[in-house]
């Protein structure tokens, strides 16, 4: 069986963590598949790749505005960039004749890139599969967006199955996107993924041992996930852990500007607070910590909220409103607590730390558990072997239906 999985990469590491938490799952449930991850995320296998998990690197890109994008290091013009990458995916797909595709998020890719792949795809009879995390953006904001596009016309034409990696319970993109009724017939709920990374992957980083050492004082982690808009947050918490009763420890994320990440390592050097600009396995890292602090991507608050870990979350609210909406709604179930960027100060930070540190671990992690359902990859997985199974015409022993 064959796999690949797109994702456009304009922002932040969450599709590409992802796509490797499926992958990892997929190749445990069918050992001899092989799946190749496009992507325009640099330095991906500092993450970690499973087992037969090969990476298609695209140039890379940033985002601009949403659906605007820029060419992250070629010195080329948007219009060239967007030619090359749909021109490496096309003759990837050709090449490479995948079983199933499976595409994060964007149904068509940045400025429409994966449509002439997705065109050979569908000719070939290859299975198409849309994942779209739990919360995309604001209602209003989708429905104007995808409706310019037409994408909810495109999904019912070119795709398959549609997975949402989450629960309806806390949110329910079918009604809140205005999905066709041929869409909503297939799409499936498959909970929320998380990266399977245990307490003893500590060992693979190299300053844990000595950051995590207790003394006597708690240890507040903070991270704003891969960085590139992160100073803000990283700056109000060195600022809130310099005299605190809890030492702090920060990661900046791979993709932090290095102007803004010399500046944070001059003002924690000062505070005498641990800066780390990347760590390969973080949410590893949660089990030890007292608490946490980190902006509201899906894949660090639905890692943090599994393990139990007390968390405040200042979320990003532009160009997307999705982490303030994600933050919210897991406040409500009483998983975490939430500071809005406006409102972020040493004062704010430190007084919602306090009373996380204070909470009850057991109680926080019982909690999520009870409310959230944390195996979305492997959900996923099922699904997609389930579809190379069929196409192939073969058995498929361990597909498990979801809803």
């Amino acid at each position: 069986m064959r796999f690949l999985f797109y994702s456009h990469d304009g922002l932040g590491l969450g599709h590409t963590r992802r796509h490797l938490a499926i992958a990892s799952a997929l190749t445990a449930l069918a050992p001899k598949a092989a799946v190749l991850l496009a992507t325009g995320a640099d330095d991906v296998e500092r993450l970690g790749l499973p087992l037969h998990v090969e990476i298609l690197k695209l140039p890379g890109l940033r985002k601009v505005a949403n659906e605007r994008y820029a060419s992250r290091r070629l010195r080329i013009p948007v219009g060239e960039i967007r030619a090359l990458r749909s021109a490496l995916l096309l003759t990837a797909v050709k090449s490479f004749q995948p079983d199933v595709v499976l595409v994060d998020k964007h149904p068509f890719g940045a400025r429409g890139e994966f449509l002439d792949a997705l065109e050979a795809l569908c000719s070939d009879g290859a299975r198409t599969v849309l994942g779209l995390r739990d919360i995309l953006d604001d209602p209003e904001a989708v429905l104007k967006e995808w409706g310019s596009q037409q994408l909810q016309e495109g999904i019912s034409k070119y795709y398959d199955l549609v997975l949402v990696y989450g629960q309806r319970s806390v949110f329910d993109p079918v009604a809140a996107y205005g999905l066709p009724p041929a869409v909503a017939e297939r799409t499936r709920f498959c909970g929320y993924v998380v990266n399977e990374e245990q307490k003893d992957m500590q060992r693979n980083i190299p300053w844990s041992s000595a950051a995590l050492e207790k003394h006597r004082r708690p240890v507040v982690l903070a991270t704003p996930g891969g960085g590139e808009d992160g100073y803000a947050l990283l700056q109000a918490f060195i600022e809130a852990a310099t005299g605190a009763s809890w030492r702090g420890v920060a990661v900046a994320g791979p993709l932090m500007p290095d102007s803004d990440l010399s500046v944070l390592k001059r003002s924690a050097a000062r505070a005498e607070i641990e800066l780390h600009e990347f760590a390969p396995h973080l949410s590893s890292l949660f089990w030890s910590v007292d608490a946490l602090v980190c902006a509201g991507g899906y894949n660090t608050l639905a890692e943090a909220v599994s393990k139990g870990v007390p968390t405040v979350c200042v979320p990003r609210t532009s160009p997307r409103s999705e982490q303030l909406i994600r933050a919210l709604a897991f406040e409500r179930l009483g998983l975490l607590s939430t500071i809005r960027p406006e409102q972020l100060t040493r004062e704010t930070l430190c007084r919602e730390l306090d009373a996380a540190i204070k909470s009850s671990r057991p109680e926080r992690l019982a909690c999520a558990n009870a409310a959230l359902e944390f195996n979305g990859a492997q959900q996923a997985a099922s699904c997609l072997v389930a579809l190379a199974a069929a196409r192939q015409d073969v058995p498929c022993r361990e597909f498990v239906a979801i809803s």
